[in-house]
């Protein structure tokens, strides 16, 4: 059954395989290409599929270099997980059910010739003769599509060497000594300035360990590059295509990389800080935006299941994200270490000298040949991509320790590098989690949730709430290392070194308790856009950017400042805090004021500098945000100042850093980029490394993730003299204030001499050059056949929930009130007290016009009660007490209200047994009386 607002499929199950039968079935209907898509996508095969077009090619060698199968592989998860124990076994039974569930979608689609016409677009299908049409799936397409979700929202680590190549750039210059404190300054690995998810004083230590140990590999300076994966390329494969593809275009924003994953936010308020006395949410997943979505909305109902929310397309047999009858549940991308570097030396069989070449491995005394995993791709052109035909083979080499990702020297003898990471093989492992979300008798509490998110391998912080209760958790299988490596480096590839328990047969490992996870129940609130988790929980290796500044500041400090005031917050109130963070440039609200102060050491007299200071200035002091003048103005309000300050960014960073040298600049940009911007222009200097800057892309919505916010803030304070922690060395100006001011002040002259149309190049997505509101919109990129309108820039969540349970399962939630025996100071005719009892919103009770009435209930029986709503006419009170009585003499007043607004006032308050309840009503708020369309009270 779909919703006639929306579509949104609701299947129903009077069995297990039922319900997930129709979930296939559903997800068909609602995204069977973009199901093929991902499939074609997690197999390698997207050019073979949908063309040869740049965006394509670029998302499949993403694709291949960190998780390329054989039909084997994916095959071998499947019966791993089948065996596993009762819920493999179910979850086994759920995937035949589901695929199904898909394949009667196709062949009902292919008897009644309406399958999606992107399969005419592409050539899979002949529209006349009905000839060709969508593939069957089979079980192991999950695993594929599993793969890319994965690799795109759920990895953490592998950027081991971005790491080391700043130490060894820092070390070149500055010397070992100097250099490392030098590469640990920029590491950010554990700023005590950073925002944390967990700030109740918790500690989770992880990943500290001595870069000087004994299993650290570092490469030789200049030594180190990139493996090549593209091979045998022949027709288009060889050269840059200039053919349009709108689909390859939109794919080509999914390419993973190995360093950046960050997406989606959260904001939850416990019990104790919540207006209702109920925990508050609001949170989602941040997926960026297409058409259609990667995220379906959905709800199953069967037995044992009950949950409503999103799900990825070719995933939808549970529902990822969403909540149960009594519970919610979200996730934000965590980016933990659960990826390494092994640096694997190289052997020839003979016993010959080995090169950087050599695909012969020391592996246990043995030489062993590296595995070939490789896919062969050709295309021809059609109607959705005019690409010339072409074709190359994929190949990454695979051994026990990983895929070889960079060859080199550390210390004189050859080695490969490779990537090993805990889920590889393992991708499925997860979706046991994900069952149990979807199951009400599991999640009853916080035991439950920890309980599910344990069995998550993907690096995701994890939020719940029910009616009482708010947790948090973070996933990930966190190998053990070795007390001799140091996972922030490359690792020697030997037994001394490898993970505890390490099997490389299976890639199973000891791993890190549940209980050194980072985890909360209850805390004041929660806040994460993807930043740190907690104190000691060290960033992974090529995560430079857990700094003193970082975007969940801006849902940190006003929900910091509430609790800290306290304010009780609502969900309305929690709603304001996300969207006011959606429309906030980071750089301004916390970096502009640092720059400001800089300059301000000193008058300026350039008057065109002058003119711009005072527009940053007023754009400042108006939170800084990047918002229309009205409502579909297309034109933002101090556009001139966000205009000058996207053409300053890159370049006051370039000229503040400029000290460190050009091959540690180099290095600094390969490990995090200097900016973010919404329209994923004014990049500054860009990385030579294959997606290490993959952020900077335009019309994708999310923002200021990466970036050197942090770094220019510390500097900039530690040059005006302020002791800044965890910042030995200051940069700008080299350390001096004036040469630091004219630095900055240079740049700033140098962006405002760039055109408009310099800032904003204007793009392929229809936006021309120096329209600055059009270059940051975002755009739904089509996966298909159907487009939509841009929108204005924000940035949030692609799907948002925003939550509060009044009770839970076995609660008695009825009004105590209805019916009640209603006695009062004084009335108005026709206005008598039983309408304020009486279940009717348009009848009501109205005093006499004078302050201090009152309306007292008699309940009937003793009753707990902890809640009362007040639904108040247009003459409220401005001031009222709640008052309980169990004899109806002796009163105790359990809540006061002096500032009311009127409408619908909930009252929240410590549960109390009662018979009797009285509303004693102050002070008024018009010359009118008191009136009361309706009192309500409840036990929770």
């Amino acid at each position: 059954m779909r919703d006639k607002s929306f579509g949104i499929p609701h299947v129903t199950g009077t069995t297990r395989s039922g319900t997930m039968f129709g979930a296939g079935y559903a997800g068909a209907q609602d995204r069977l290409f973009l199901m093929d898509l991902m499939r074609h996508v997690g197999r390698g095969q997207l050019t073979s599929f949908a063309g040869g077009a740049e965006g394509n090619r670029s998302l499949e060698q993403s694709l291949w270099r960190s998780a390329p199968y054989t039909e084997a592989d994916r095959q071998a998860q499947i019966d791993a997980l089948r065996a596993s124990g009762p819920r493999g076994a179910q979850l086994y039974d759920d995937v035949q059910a589901y695929v199904a569930g898909i394949n009667k979608y196709i062949a009902d689609c292919m008897g009644a010739r309406d399958c999606p016409g992107e399969y005419v677009l592409t050539g899979h299908l002949d529209a006349i003769t009905n000839k060709g049409g969508p593939e069957p799936f089979v079980v192991t397409d999950l695993v594929s599509i599993t793969g890319v979700i994965g690799g795109l929202f759920g990895g953490g680590g592998g950027g081991e060497m971005q790491s080391a190549l700043v130490r060894v750039a820092a070390r070149a210059k500055y010397g070992n000594e100097i250099g490392d404190r030098v590469w640990t300054q920029f590491r950010t690995q554990n700023d005590p300035e950073t925002t944390l998810t967990l700030h109740d004083g918790q500690t989770f230590p992880y990943g500290v360990a001595d870069p000087n140990a004994a299993g650290v590999a570092m490469p030789d300076n200049g030594t180190a590059k990139l493996v090549p994966m593209v091979f045998d390329q022949t027709g288009s494969a060889g050269r840059r295509s200039t053919a349009k593809s709108t689909i390859a275009d939109s794919l080509g924003k999914l390419t993973l990389t190995g360093a950046h994953r960050g997406m989606s936010n959260a904001a939850v308020v416990s019990a104790a800080h919540s207006a209702t006395g109920h925990p508050v949410a609001v949170f989602g997943p941040q997926t960026a935006y297409f058409a259609p979505q990667l995220l379906m909305v959905q709800e199953l109902q069967g037995p044992g299941i009950s949950s409503r929310g999103v799900a990825f397309a070719g995933l939808n047999l549970y529902t990822l994200l969403g909540r149960g009858p009594d519970y919610a549940w979200s996730a934000t991308s965590a980016g933990q270490d659960i990826t390494d570097t092994f640096a694997v030396r190289l052997c020839e069989p003979g016993g010959g000298t080995p090169t950087v070449d050599s695909t012969n491995y020391l592996f246990h005394g043995q030489c062993l040949p590296m595995q070939a995993v490789s896919q062969v791709n050709s295309w021809k052109p059609t109607t959705a991509d005019p690409t010339p035909e072409g074709s190359y083979r994929l190949t990454v080499l695979r051994t026990n320790y990983g895929l070889v990702s960079w060859r080199g020297l550390v210390g004189g003898q050859p080695v490969a590098f490779t990537s090993l990471r805990s889920t590889y093989r393992h991708e499925v492992d997860s979706a046991i989690g994900f069952q149990m979300f979807n199951e009400p008798d599991q999640m009853g509490g916080p035991a439950g949730f920890t309980a599910a998110t344990s069995n998550i391998a993907f690096s995701f912080n994890w939020f719940y709430v029910n009616s009482t209760d708010s947790a948090y958790f973070a996933s990930g299988s966190q190998p053990v290392r070795a007390p001799a490596a140091d996972p922030n480096l490359p690792t020697w590839g030997d037994p001394a070194y490898e993970w505890a328990g390490w099997n490389p047969a299976t890639n199973t490992a000891t791993y890190e308790p549940a209980s050194a996870h980072p985890q909360a129940v209850n805390q004041d609130y929660f806040v994460s856009w993807n930043n740190k988790q907690a104190a000691g929980y060290s960033a992974a290796d090529g995560n430079f950017s857990f700094g003193s500044v970082q975007r969940a500041d801006l849902l940190d400090r006003p929900i910091k400042a509430a609790v800290a005031a306290g304010q009780k917050i609502d969900r309305a109130g929690l709603v304001k805090i996300v969207e006011s963070a959606a429309t906030t440039d980071l750089r301004g609200k916390e970096v502009l004021g640092d720059l400001l102060k800089v300059i301000d050491t000193a008058p300026v007299t350039d008057p065109a500098q002058a003119a711009a200071l005072a527009e940053l200035r007023t754009w400042y002091a108006a939170g800084s945000h990047r918002e229309e003048t009205t409502p579909g103005s297309k034109v933002y309000r101090d556009a001139d100042a966000i205009r000058i300050f996207d053409a300053w960014w890159p370049k006051l960073a370039t000229a503040q850093f400029a000290g460190v040298g050009d091959d540690l600049f180099k290095a600094l940009v390969n490990a995090l980029q200097i900016n973010e911007s919404p329209s994923g222009a004014q990049t500054g200097s860009g990385s030579d490394l294959p997606g290490s800057a993959n952020e900077n892309q335009p019309h994708k919505g999310s923002s200021f993730q990466y970036g050197w916010w942090g770094w220019v803030d510390k500097d900039l304070r530690a040059t005006l003299g302020e002791a800044v922690p965890n910042w030995p060395r200051t940069w700008c100006g080299g350390g001096a204030v004036g040469a630091c001011r004219t630095a900055l002040l240079t740049s700033l002259t140098a962006a405002l001499a760039e055109p408009a149309t310099t800032t904003y190049p204007g793009d392929s997505g229809g936006c021309a050059a120096g329209d600055q509101w059009c270059a940051d919109t975002i755009v739904q990129s089509p996966l298909g056949g159907i487009a939509h309108e841009r929108i204005t820039w924000q940035n949030r969540p692609t799907y948002q929930q925003v939550i509060s349970f009044p009770a839970r399962r076995g609660d008695d939630i009825g009004n105590r009130a209805s019916g009640a025996a209603a006695t009062v100071s004084s009335t108005q005719l026709g206005h008598p007290a039983s309408h304020a009892v009486d279940g009717n919103d348009s009848t009501r009770w109205a005093s006499s016009w004078s302050d201090n009435q009152w309306l007292r209930l008699d309940l009937r029986s003793t009753t707990p009660v902890g809640r009362v709503t007040i639904r108040w006419e247009t003459a409220y009170a401005s001031a009222y007490r709640v008052e309980v009585s169990t004899d109806g003499t002796t009163w105790r007043q359990v809540a006061a209200v002096d500032d009311s607004n009127g409408g619908v006032d909930t009252v929240v308050f410590p549960a109390v047994n009662a018979r009797y309840l009285r509303l004693d009503c102050d002070r008024r708020a018009t010359s009118y009386g008191f009136s009361v369309y309706e009192l309500q009270a409840y036990a929770k």
